[in-house]
């Protein structure tokens, strides 16, 4: 079994996740069941999946989870951005959350094409 703690790719979905938590503390009532929430699914999508692709014992399962991740990375970039849009969230939190977002995904994106040319 694959340790996740080891990987950088946590390490950095877990921080953004908090992050995540803090700044959507104040979205409108109206949202807490909507894009609130969708937001926090999405963050906590991205570590959960590294974590459970690590504790699978195929390779093609391990990167399977992780493209999981990558596109709930992708998710959540949209819905920040939307957020933003809508005013729900300060504009340079914003802009931090998508740079950090952005980071987990390129290393993410880095781990999984170095484990597919490992398998080939």
């Amino acid at each position: 079994m694959r340790d996740h703690r080891q990987l950088r790719a946590f390490e950095l979905a877990d921080s953004l996740v908090l992050s995540v938590y803090a700044a959507t503390r104040d979205f409108p009532k109206d949202e807490h069941f909507g894009l609130r929430s969708q937001i926090r699914r999405s963050a906590v999508s991205i570590p959960s999946n590294i974590v459970e692709g690590c504790a699978r014992h195929s390779h093609a399962d391990y990167v399977r989870f992780l493209d999981v991740a990558f596109a709930s990375t992708r998710e959540l970039e949209y819905q920040l951005s939307l957020a933003d849009r809508l005013g729900f969230i300060d504009p340079d939190t914003a802009g931090d959350l998508a740079q950090r977002t952005a980071e987990v995904a390129r290393v993410l994106s880095g781990l999984i094409r170095a484990l597919r040319r490992r398998s080939k």
